[in-house]
């Protein structure tokens, strides 16, 4: 029902990207402050903690900050990711104190940012377990985490949309005005793309009859009020996939999960997620 989701090789190589793009930024020259208290040679344990209930995501960023930062560290994970965790120990690094100290706010931004997309998913998840409707993403992610947050969003329990313009057709209503039609767009979307996933969005019922008259295996149902929502999947069964968009909280979700909308995406999940509370504790050894 989603794109073609994360792949493992593009998310390495945005995970390594991300991690000395924000290293870089954040150290510049050099750590003044701990070249100018930590004595040079001095190894510490930097301890990591959930300080409130969510789901832990970017577990593997957090590590990747801090063996950039010193390669000989020793890591230790005491938790995982993809679960509801009350709070609690997260990991355990033994190393150099000023490599440590460098890694901290790196290690920490990416854990409190992939965790709060995780917990909002398993939030929303939550609100329609029982309904069979998935909660799914967007393409509304912070520019250069696309993969990175996707991947949280799969960790809170909810499912991929497209990753971007090349994995699945989806038609727009500015793609249907500028191509003559949403039954001109979906044949042009055919012929030039047979093998791919192909998606149309539409604004009410005409639109709708039209999408499905032209083929289109799955619809996207834009902005739809309740009723007219019920309607909707109802002419839709058995010929589409439907998914719901637009303006959807969390508080209402279920209200519109019951409508037998087989999708619900929501761009708040990696756009207006609250970070997830962590912190680091250093101690000399």
């Amino acid at each position: 029902m989603s794109g073609t989701g994360v792949d493992a090789n593009l998310l390495r190589a945005e995970l390594e990207r991300a991690v000395a793009i924000a290293l870089a930024e954040d150290l510049g020259s050099g750590d003044v402050t701990a070249l100018a208290t930590v004595p040079e040679g001095t190894t510490a344990t930097a301890r990591v903690v959930q300080k409130e209930p969510g789901v832990l995501s970017g577990l593997d960023c957090a590590v990747h900050a801090l063996k950039v930062s010193d390669p000989d560290v020793q890591v230790e994970l005491l938790a995982s990711t993809g679960v509801w965790r009350e709070g609690g120990p997260v990991l355990e690094a033994r190393g150099d104190a000023r490599a440590l100290l460098a890694a901290e706010r790196t290690a920490l931004n990416f854990l409190q940012q992939l965790g709060g997309v995780a917990t909002l998913t398993a939030e929303c998840v939550r609100e329609v377990e029982g309904t069979g409707a998935k909660i799914i993403d967007t393409r509304k992610t912070v520019p250069g985490l696309r993969h990175l947050q996707k991947r949280a969003v799969l960790d809170g329990g909810g499912a991929n949309h497209r990753i971007g313009l090349f994995d699945m057709v989806l038609i727009k209503e500015n793609h249907a005005a500028v191509a003559g039609g949403i039954t001109k767009a979906i044949e042009r979307a055919r012929e030039l793309a047979p093998d791919l996933p192909l998606e149309c969005e539409v604004r009410d019922l005409a639109e709708l009859d039209e999408a499905l008259t032209a083929g289109a295996p799955r619809v996207l149902l834009d902005n739809m009020d309740v009723n007219t929502l019920r309607e909707a999947v109802e002419r839709a069964r058995g010929n589409a996939v439907t998914e719901a968009s637009g303006g959807l909280e969390i508080g209402k979700l279920r209200q519109v999960a019951e409508t037998g909308v087989d999708l619900l995406s929501l761009g708040s999940l990696t756009h207006s997620f609250k970070a997830l509370d962590l912190s680091m504790l250093i101690e000399l050894h």
